[in-house]
Parts: structure tokens; sequence; C-alpha cells
């Protein structure tokens, strides 16, 4: 697993992002706000694409909210994505649409 690290500003806004070298080759832009952490893009550098670094983004990312007890905003595509088709692994974290 790539050596995942996290920024945030005052307001609570940042990423989870993974670095190689001194390029940022993977990022998730997040924004906590109370007990919800909003998802908002995720981006891998395209010569980078395919590793599956986006899910290993993903997982930190749901750890994360569960260590520290907040619901998960999906409004990224590829998270949203993936909380729609395996809901009975983020169910705790989403109180997103069923449909």
């Amino acid at each position: 697993m790539a050596d995942i690290q996290l920024t945030l500003n005052e307001k609570k806004h940042g990423s989870f992002f993974i670095e190689e070298g001194d390029e940022k080759i993977a990022e998730m832009v997040i924004a906590i706000a109370g007990s919800n952490l909003t998802v908002y893009h995720t981006e891998v550098v395209p010569e980078q694409e395919g590793k599956g670094l986006a899910h290993e983004l993903l997982v930190y990312m749901v750890e994360y909210a569960r260590q520290h007890q907040l619901k998960v905003i999906p409004l990224c595509p590829y998270v949203h994505a993936q909380f729609k088709r395996h809901p009975e692994l983020y169910q705790d974290l989403w109180e997103g649409d069923e449909s």
C-alpha cells in the first residue's frame, strides 16, 4: 500500500494524497464540517492510472471517517460509484440515496 498523507487547512479543507518523490501522483480532495466528511474529487496522474491508487485513497478515507465517527458525503463521481456498487461496505458511513 502506498504511503498516504492527509493535509487539512484551518477550515478543514484539504486532501488525502500519495506522493512519489516530490510529485503528487494521486489525490482525494475533501472537507470536514461538523460530523461530515465531503469528498469532492479524486484524481490520479495519467501515467499512474490503473495501479489501484484511487482505491487505496478510498480505503484510507473510509478508515479515517470511521475512526473519527464521520459520515461521508460522496460528491466525487468515483467515490459515489463505489458506495453505490458496494453498499454493504459503506452503509455505516453513507446516508445517501439508496436508488
